[in-house]
C-alpha cells in the first residue's frame, strides 16, 4: 500500500542515513470548550494579572489529549518513532480545536510493537540531533497563559509617569516566561531525558489573554553530567547550529531568557512626540531603547556566569509594545565545552540543510 507521509525528499534522505524510513501521516485532535465557570475564573484572573491557571490548564489538557491520540494512531501503524510533531489550536463556533500532526517513522526490521520516540524535529533536524549524539525520547511542551491585568495597568500608568524600568512589570513578565521553560524541562525529566533541544517559542492570543508555548524534543546525550537527569539542559539553537557547536566540542547548558519593561515617562513622551514633528534622531527613544536592550542582555550574562557557561550564542532581542510601555526580551542559549564531545560524522550532508521550495502559491 502507498505511504502517505508529510516528510519531504530531503527529510527522507537524511532519515535513511540513520536507518529510518517514512510512514504515514498521523493526526490527533480534541475540541474543548472553556465553559461558563472557566470563563468567569479566567476573566477574574485576567483582572488580577499574572498567570491565568484555568487557561493554562485547559490548553495543556487539550494539547496533551490531541498528542495522545496521534501517538496511538502511530502505534497502530507499527511505527518506531514520530517526526515533525506540531501542536496547533483553531477557534470555531465558540470552541477550540487542538490538533497534533506528525509523520510516522519505520525501521529496517518492519513494524514495531512499541513506539520508541516522538520528536518535534522534522526529518532534517532529527538527523542533526541524532548525529550530534542526542537520542530522541519524546516531543515535549511547556505553556503558560497570562495577562497583564487591570491593576497592572493602573500600576503601569502611575509608574509610567517616570522614565526608566518598571520593575514590577519586568518581574511579572520574567516569571511567566520562565514558567513555560520550567514546565518543558520538567516534562523532559519525566521522560527520562537529560536535554530538551530544538526548542521553538510561540506567543499567541487565547480567550483575551496570551499563551507562551515552547515545544522541543526531550533527548538523552551521554556526554552531559548526571545532574542533568533531574534538571535537563535546554536549547533554542536550530539543530544545524547545535550540530556545528557539538562538532567543535560544545554542548548546550540552558536556554536563557531576560525581560525588561521600560517607560519613556510623561516628560520624555512629550519630548519624543514633539521631536517626531521634525526631521532627525529621536534621542529620547534612542537612549531608552539602548538602555533597555543593554539591561536585558546584561541579565543574560549574569545568569550565564552563574551556571558556569563558556558562551551565550544565538542571542536574539525582541521589542513589543504593552500599552504605553515597551517590553524588551533577550533570548539565547548558554553553552559549555565538554571533553570528548564530537559529532558522529565530520560534516553535514547537503540534504540536511537544504530548504524546500514552495510549490503551492496562493
Amino acid at each position: 500500500m502507498a505511504v502517505l507521509t508529510g516528510l519531504s525528499g530531503n527529510e527522507i534522505y537524511c532519515l535513511a542515513l540513520k536507518g529510518l524510513r517514512p510512514g504515514d501521516l498521523v493526526i490527533g485532535n480534541s475540541v474543548f470548550s472553556l465553559g461558563f465557570l472557566g470563563s468567569l475564573g479566567a476573566g477574574w484572573k485576567g483582572m488580577v494579572g499574572g498567570e491565568i491557571e484555568q487557561l493554562t490548564s485547559i490548553i495543556h489538557e487539550g494539547r496533551t489529549e490531541s498528542y495522545r491520540r496521534m501517538v496511538h494512531e502511530a502505534t497502530e501503524r507499527g511505527g518506531v518513532g514520530i517526526a515533525g510533531v506540531t501542536s496547533e489550536l483553531r477557534h470555531f463556533h465558540g470552541n477550540t480545536e487542538f490538533i497534533s500532526v506528525a509523520s510516522t517513522l519505520h525501521g529496517k526490521e518492519g513494524p514495531a510493537e512499541k513506539l520508541g520516540f516522538t520528536s518535534s524535529a522534522d526529518g532534517q533536524e532529527l538527523y542533526c540531533q541524532m548525529d550530534a549524539g542526542f537520542a530522541p525520547r519524546k516531543s515535549v511542551f511547556g505553556n503558560v497563559a497570562y495577562s497583564v491585568g487591570a491593576p497592572g495597568g493602573i500600576v503601569g500608568a502611575v509608574k509610567s509617569l517616570g522614565r526608566g524600568e518598571i520593575k514590577e512589570f519586568s518581574d511579572a513578565f520574567n516569571l511567566t516566561r520562565h514558567l513555560a521553560l520550567k514546565r518543558i524541562s520538567t516534562e523532559a525529566a519525566a521522560a527520562g531525558a537529560n536535554a530538551v533541544v530544538g526548542i521553538e517559542t510561540n506567543i499567541m492570543c487565547f480567550e483575551g489573554a496570551h499563551e507562551m508555548m515552547m515545544i522541543g524534543t526531550a533527548s538523552h546525550h551521554p556526554g552531559l553530567p548526571p545532574e542533568c537527569r533531574e534538571h535537563p539542559v535546554t536549547s533554542d539553537l536550530t539543530c544545524e547550529e547545535m550540530w556545528n557547536l557539538v562538532n567543535l566540542g560544545y554542548l548546550p547548558l540552558k536556554l536563557l531568557l531576560a525581560t525588561a519593561v521600560y517607560s519613556l515617562g510623561v516628560v520624555g513622551g512629550l519630548k519624543a512626540m514633539f521631536s517626531s514633528f521634525t526631521r532627525g534622531e529621536n534621542k529620547e527613544l534612542t537612549t531608552l531603547v539602548y538602555d533597555a536592550r543593554e539591561h536585558a542582555i546584561g541579565m543574560l550574562k549574569k545568569e550565564a556566569d552563574a551556571i558556569g557557561a563558556d558562551d551565550v550564542v544565538g542571542i536574539k532581542t525582541h521589542i513589543s509594545e504593552q500599552g504605553n510601555l515597551l517590553e524588551f526580551m533577550a533570548i539565547g542559549t548558554a553553552v559549555k565545552r565538554f571533553p570528548g564531545v564530537r559529532t558522529e560524522t565530520p560534516s553535514l550532508p547537503a540534504q540536511a540543510i537544504m530548504k524546500d521550495k514552495e510549490t503551492w502559491i496562493s
